[in-house]
């Protein structure tokens, strides 16, 4: 119930919430195997061995340090929500889609110029970029991951809901 110095435009704006979203475009490589249990990373390097069993990227067009303040802040709240969403378009076998809900922290730096790591574990570095996600790279389907290891483009896209100002 407002108060007499509140009005009702305020308490609407203060239960408004917007979502703040980075993307990042990569591709898939032929060394994609997508069997680690704990983690899924996109990587700007442009090379994959065999031994990158989290990896469904590779040549990723952004890294953790191009992300905007804001997203970057509202990601570092322990009660920020965030969801990865992972799209992957191949001209042979179609669209893929999967998503990855998991949690911000505080320890979530964004400092890292190579790669974004989500864990489903609560460890964090300066690639992680979300925590305690429900999938990780053994969990996306292997349509998905077939069609990425024939090299199909991939969309990440990261976003965090906030409440608005």
């Amino acid at each position: 119930m407002p108060t007499e110095s509140e009005s009702e435009s305020e308490i609407v704006h203060s239960t408004e919430t917007k979502e703040l979203s980075e993307v990042i475009h990569a591709q898939g490589h032929a060394n994609v195997s997508a069997e680690h249990a704990s983690t899924l990373e996109i990587t700007s390097d442009d090379w994959l061995t065999p031994a990158g069993d989290c990896i469904l990227g590779v040549e990723a067009d952004r890294v953790p340090t191009d992300f905007d303040t804001e997203f970057i802040r509202a990601c570092q709240s322990p009660d920020a929500k965030i969801t990865a969403t992972i799209t992957v378009e191949s001209e042979t076998t179609g669209t893929y889609t999967e998503r990855i809900i998991g949690s911000g922290s505080p320890g979530l730096t964004f400092d890292n110029e190579r790669s974004h790591v989500a864990r489903t574990s609560t460890y964090t570095d300066d690639r992680t970029v979300l925590i305690g996600g429900d999938l990780a790279a053994a969990d996306i389907d292997r349509n998905m991951i077939d069609a990425l290891t024939t090299g199909a483009d991939l969309t990440l896209r990261l976003s965090v809901t906030v409440q608005a100002d």
